[in-house]
């Protein structure tokens, strides 16, 4: 174990991301150096063996943002002398790493796809060193992004229609917050808070105050009227700093019964939102906009419109980034295939068959058969392509593209892409397999 050094009067440089992975991904590649696996031909996959517990399906997410940060995975010259410096690497392996650019492929299911146990959601085949040293790099993006969008995609349903904006980032680490926020866009969220995903992403941005502006003022009408003053009278009035009716009354005589939406942050949601929608409407303000917040998760969200409450937007933080009480997809990145020699072109199955994470040897492909009403029936897994066809009772689509081929990305798909397609793999599960009550998988993962 290498002792941390002191990172005192030193610029981190955060522009690459080499060095986002773990200490034995680069001993691994520097005893595969000596022992001759490095160069030999090797297919990776990531996938997962079990979704959370009671959960329908699983969401791919932070593709895109994986395949910017492989474009970036280089050792450029501080990267290399820090490493040199930790001094557990031979010079060959720095050689090595120096030189490194990712030239195998790398393919797998469209981001917003619908995953399953066992769905190989991506698939990496290059050398042995090339393909390993990416393992932490893949599964810290996909892991996080599809855990974010498995609970985005359920909020988004339980909501039928009325838009939520992701707002958590305060209730995670400052880099994953814009990495939630583009996930819970892929899913179907309206706007985000954090503006870093809107710069990075074009994800839409939204937000207009917090308690501290209205606690720094003398009044609350002061507050109301500063923000007035620059927002204009659609914007969004948070009413419930100090006294709920008091704070709507002081809203509404401040922006005029046009207000656009008044936001309630604290309390019984479905309490507070009736009362604020029955004074609103007494004052005349029969247009302005309830808007929800405080711990939202796609329980409440689902509880709330069925009891009737009178809520038109919903803006939901803690449970969105932390996966709704799933922070991690839960995936693996294992080797399935290797060549023995470096010259082989055609490789082996290998597997794990350690009791309780066994994995299944082999280059995979992966298919979805759909019923003649075009539902979803199964996840076919097979050792050949699966290619597009009709079948008897329906047909059978392939699932994964191509995204790297030697080297060179050649899938350019967008964010605004991948949310289209969520909608529309959403679309194919049966109405029950939508269901927030904890239920069996949707789709049963059958080999082809």
């Amino acid at each position: 174990m290498v002792p941390p050094s002191d990172p005192s009067n030193r610029r981190v440089d955060l522009a690459g991301t080499a060095l986002l992975t773990d200490h034995y991904e680069l001993t691994m590649v520097d005893a595969a150096i000596r022992s001759g696996v490095a160069f030999r031909r090797a297919v990776f996959e990531c996938f997962f063996r079990r979704l959370p517990p009671g959960r329908r399906y699983g969401v791919v997410a932070g593709t895109g943002r994986l395949l910017d940060a492989i474009d970036a995975f280089r050792f450029d010259g501080g990267t290399l002398s820090w490493l040199r410096g930790q001094g557990f690497l031979a010079a060959d392996t720095l050689d090595w790493l120096a030189d490194y650019r990712f030239g195998g492929t790398i393919s797998g299911y469209r981001e917003g796809e619908l995953c399953f146990p066992g769905s190989p959601v991506l698939t990496v085949e290059g050398t042995f060193a090339e393909a390993v040293v990416l393992e932490t790099l893949v599964l810290s993006v996909l892991n996080h992004d599809s855990a974010v969008a498995a609970a985005g995609s359920r909020m988004v349903g339980a909501a039928a229609g009325r838009p939520l904006l992701a707002a958590g980032g305060r209730r995670t680490a400052e880099w994953a917050a814009p990495a939630a926020a583009r996930a819970a866009y892929l899913v179907g969220f309206a706007a985000t808070s954090n503006l870093e995903a809107g710069r990075r992403w074009g994800v839409p941005t939204g937000g207009t105050t917090a308690h501290s502006f209205v606690l720094a003022h003398a009044q609350e009408r002061d507050a109301f009227d500063a923000q007035l003053a620059v927002t204009g009278p659609a914007t969004t009035l948070l009413v419930d700093t100090y006294d709920l009716e008091a704070g709507i009354r002081n809203a509404v005589a401040a922006a005029g019964p046009g207000l656009g939406a008044v936001r309630i942050d604290s309390g019984d949601p479905l309490e507070q939102a009736g009362l604020a929608r029955k004074l609103l409407d007494d004052l005349g303000a029969t247009q302005t906009q309830i808007v929800l917040s405080g711990d939202l998760d796609e329980y409440a969200i689902e509880t709330l419109l069925a009891a009737g409450a009178p809520v038109d937007r919903m803006l939901v933080g803690t449970q969105l980034v932390t996966g709704s009480g799933a922070p991690t997809a839960g995936m693996v990145y294992k080797l399935v295939a290797v060549a023995d020699r470096i010259d082989d072109q055609t490789v082996r199955p290998v597997a794990k068959t350690s009791a309780g994470k066994e994995s299944r040897g082999g280059h995979k492909w992966a298919g979805r058969r759909f019923d003649t009403d075009g539902y979803a029936t199964a996840e076919v897994v097979t050792s050949v392509p699966v290619p597009d066809r009709t079948i008897q009772d329906g047909m059978v689509r392939s699932l994964q593209v191509t995204f790297v081929e030697r080297g060179e990305r050649v899938d350019r798909t967008t964010l605004a892409d991948a949310r289209l397609h969520h909608q529309a793999a959403r679309a194919t599960l049966r109405p029950e397999h939508l269901e927030l009550a904890p239920g069996p998988v949707a789709l049963p993962t059958v080999a082809g």
